[in-house]
């Protein structure tokens, strides 16, 4: 359990990877497994964990990076926190603009994944870096998810946790304009926009802290896995009680949504540990290891390859993927596991770079 980097949480992040390719690139969205598509608005489908399951394993990481913090000069973690967010940041902006003749600046998106990655990173990371103890963090946690309900509820109207009216789509349109903000709901809406960054920070903080008492503690680890069952029913039963006031909903990224999506990551991250770290059955997660290697990288160049797909490299009359998915995968499978083929296997058309790199030991910091 002590060596440099710890299997379950490379296996946990190649999972997430591996999942997040998985349903961001169905050979047709109308044709999809009903487990890899996002719930409507409220409630929780498959899909809906993969996001969180990355934040969660953000925390995680940050838990052995950050793992002597009271002896790491503060000023410089702060630099380096915030050149890191900056740059993932960018990073996403850059993968909206993508590829750059065809969206004027006009429509230019700004939020999206990587922003919400970068921005719960940075928060995470300062409230870390300040605050230090793990009783301050566990408030400062439970803090942001009663501010974000708060702000949700109050500043909601009638209707504070519709897609029409909650705050947090006025924020955005407030702060960007209608022209960056997604569009994919219908109206302007960003299921990345700002105010979910308060509970994405909490679900960093939340990873963070049960990395440091799994992998850090000196109790016995069958004691630690049993303590972290036991907020994982915790966290899962106050879900669901508060389900009944905050929907569970991904797209607002709602305390109650945070709390549920935690408790179910945190159970298979238990299930890995008993796994692959207690009992070295490592095998069957190989290709989840290489992904879990290089996470970032592997996510950036599945969407420069699905823009390249669809919108620069034509086949005929259409494009590269549509012409993959009706000429070659519909030929050979029904609609909806043509699709998930189709999937599949551009996955592991990114999993082979991933291969690549993992082969030369190069791990790509992003």
């Amino acid at each position: 359990m002590n060596q440099q980097r710890i299997v379950s949480i490379d296996v946990l992040r190649g999972i997430t990877i591996f999942l997040m390719i998985i349903v961001n690139t169905p050979g047709s969205w109308s044709h999809v497994y009903a487990p890899f598509l996002h719930a409507k608005w409220h409630g929780c489908t498959l899909t809906d964990l993969v996001f969180p399951s990355f934040l969660f394993v953000v925390g995680l990481s940050m838990s052995q990076s950050f793992r002597h913090l009271d002896t790491l000069d503060s000023g410089k973690l702060i630099k380096k926190i915030t050149i890191r967010a900056g740059l993932i940041f960018l990073i996403g902006v850059l993968l909206n603009w993508f590829p750059f003749y065809l969206t004027p600046l006009s429509k230019l998106r700004i939020f999206g994944v990587l922003q919400r990655i970068a921005l719960s990173f940075f928060g995470a990371g300062m409230l870390i870096v300040l605050l230090k103890k793990r009783n301050g963090l566990i408030v400062a946690a439970v803090l942001l998810l009663l501010l974000h309900w708060g702000i949700l509820y109050f500043f909601g109207g009638s209707d504070p946790y519709s897609l029409e009216n909650n705050i947090g789509r006025h924020l955005d349109i407030l702060l960007v304009g209608k022209t960056h903000v997604y569009g994919g709901f219908g109206i302007p809406f960003d299921p990345e926009g700002l105010l979910g960054t308060l509970t994405g920070i909490s679900q960093v903080i939340i990873g963070f802290l049960i990395g440091k008492y799994l992998f850090e503690q000196q109790a016995n680890i069958n004691t630690r896995i049993l303590h972290i069952l036991y907020l994982c029913i915790g966290l899962f039963v106050i879900a669901k009680l508060w389900n009944v006031v905050l929907p569970i909903n991904k797209a607002l990224w709602t305390g109650s949504y945070v709390l549920y999506t935690t408790a179910i990551v945190s159970l298979l991250l238990l299930c890995l540990i008993e796994l692959v770290d207690k009992r070295k059955m490592v095998k069957w997660a190989s290709i989840f290891r290489v992904f879990g290697k290089n996470p970032l990288f592997s996510y950036i160049l599945s969407m420069v390859f699905v823009k390249l797909f669809l919108q620069v490299i034509k086949w005929g009359d259409t494009n590269l993927y549509a012409w993959l998915y009706s000429d070659v995968f519909q030929q050979i499978f029904s609609p909806k596991l043509a699709s998930f083929a189709f999937a599949l296997c551009f996955t592991m058309f990114i999993w082979l770079f991933a291969y690549l790199l993992h082969r030369r030991n190069i791990i790509v910091k992003v």
